[in-house]
């Protein structure tokens, strides 16, 4: 369960009753748009369904049968987000939207690159002043995934910018090859690899581009700095190497 602090209120009025549940806010828009996969009793505040939640008050147990026809909260909780409102707060309104704006940031962070320098990364500062600068606002009711596209058009005037992906080739050193393969092949897809006759071992891996100075840091960090990478423009950088 969620705390109450993290909980919105959803409300459904049908047949002079007002019934009132507490749930974790995106779990609730996931479940009004058939999209919720986890466990129910993960994301509500309390298994129970109130007349009026502020005070603990309950609808009487013959309005649950007439209106849901049983008296489970657990069958009835999704039903009332379903086809009621979700009501929240000006103050959660506005931490639902920071958090997502953070989101928003992130997301484009590491998926995004700068065309007009060598596909080089957006700082996250840069994105959140774009963003600030374009008049964009983010939607607290909207899933991050469903903002992104809105989000690059209003940068792209301010910014130049685009989603892209980039495969590089890392080669370990032998005492390095163990350990820091296991630990690199986690970071993104792994297109290739291939052990040396001296004990090293080459990788290649693909990832978005926004995420470049993520992977140089960790390949750095695994091999002492001894590591050898190259960007991989086409296949046959790939069999030359």
């Amino acid at each position: 369960m969620i705390s109450l602090d993290e909980a919105v209120t959803a409300r459904l009025e049908s047949h002079g009753q007002r019934f009132e549940v507490l749930v974790d806010p995106d779990a609730a828009l996931a479940i009004k748009r058939g999209e919720f996969e986890g466990e129910l009793e993960d994301v509500i505040a309390a298994e129970d369904v109130f007349e009026n939640a502020d005070r603990g008050d309950r609808p009487p147990e013959d309005a649950l049968e007439e209106v849901f026809e049983t008296t489970d909260p657990l069958a009835i909780i999704p039903e009332v987000i379903e086809r009621g409102e979700i009501q929240i707060t000006a103050d959660q309104r506005r931490e639902m939207q920071e958090q997502k704006r953070k989101n928003l940031v992130n997301r484009i962070t590491r998926n995004a690159v700068n065309p007009q320098m060598d596909d080089a990364p957006h700082p996250p500062e840069r994105i959140e002043s774009a963003l600030e600068e374009a008049g964009f606002t983010v939607d607290p009711m909207e899933p991050v995934e469903s903002q992104v596209d809105d989000a690059l058009d209003a940068l792209r005037p301010v910014i130049p910018i685009r989603f892209d992906t980039i495969t590089v080739a890392v080669q370990l050193p032998p005492d390095y090859a163990g350990s820091g393969q296991a630990q690199v092949r986690e970071f993104a897809d792994l297109e290739r690899e291939e052990w040396q006759s001296d004990g090293s071992w080459v990788g290649v891996l693909e990832f978005p581009a926004g995420m470049q100075n993520e992977f140089y840091d960790l390949v750095n960090q695994v091999s002492s700095g001894e590591a050898e990478t190259r960007i991989i423009k086409d296949e046959d950088d790939i069999e030359t190497r």
